[in-house]
């Protein structure tokens, strides 16, 4: 193909870009806002609502048992287990749950809301979510049975890993690439 006829073509396919294909339409507010589900590890974009672990256990049994078991110990290899392994990560054998790994307890609220129950996500109401999250991170001893968990409370739970990851802008790739040591 000569270059004429290669350019061209270029020239109609990014011509052919301009035109709105008229398909879907604009998202409106409230579309948005319920799709904005992201929570940073220091509780920005937590919704209102609150809950503990004993409130959460009653939904755990009903929502989260019949995949992770009675105590998050997993089930049958395929669902995963989500305590234990705490300390385990720097040997032979690391066990990557919830209370080993995960570094934000914010983190484990946004995935629950997001992916739980797995044959449902997102059918869990913000308290439920909360009672879950404190449910599991009683199970890890990481809080008390007792603990309310709220916007305010859950990025104050210090997890064990939690200085376990290295931050992207503190590799030594970022900071090779900045000139720092």
């Amino acid at each position: 193909m000569s270059k004429a006829a290669l350019l061209l073509l270029l020239v109609l396919a990014v011509r052919a870009q301009d035109k709105p294909l008229g398909l879907g339409r604009p998202a409106t507010a409230a579309e948005i806002a319920e799709a904005a589900l992201t929570v940073f590890p220091d509780g920005r974009g937590l919704p209102s609502g609150s809950g503990t672990a004993a409130r959460g256990r009653a939904v755990y049994q009903a929502q989260c048992a019949s995949c992770h078991n009675d105590n998050g110990e997993g089930r049958d290899a395929q669902y995963p287990a989500l305590k234990g392994g705490i300390g385990s990560l720097a040997t032979r054998s690391p066990r990557k749950t919830v209370g080993s790994y995960w570094p934000y307890a914010t983190t484990v609220f946004d995935y629950i809301r997001r992916s739980m129950p797995f044959d449902h996500p997102r059918s869990l109401t913000a308290d439920e979510v909360y009672s879950v999250t404190a449910f599991v991170l009683f199970l890890n001893g990481i809080v008390a049975e007792t603990a309310e968990m709220n916007a305010k409370t859950l990025p104050a739970v210090k997890m064990p890993n939690r200085h376990g990851f290295i931050r992207h802008d503190e590799s030594p790739v970022s900071r090779a690439r900045r000139g720092t040591k």
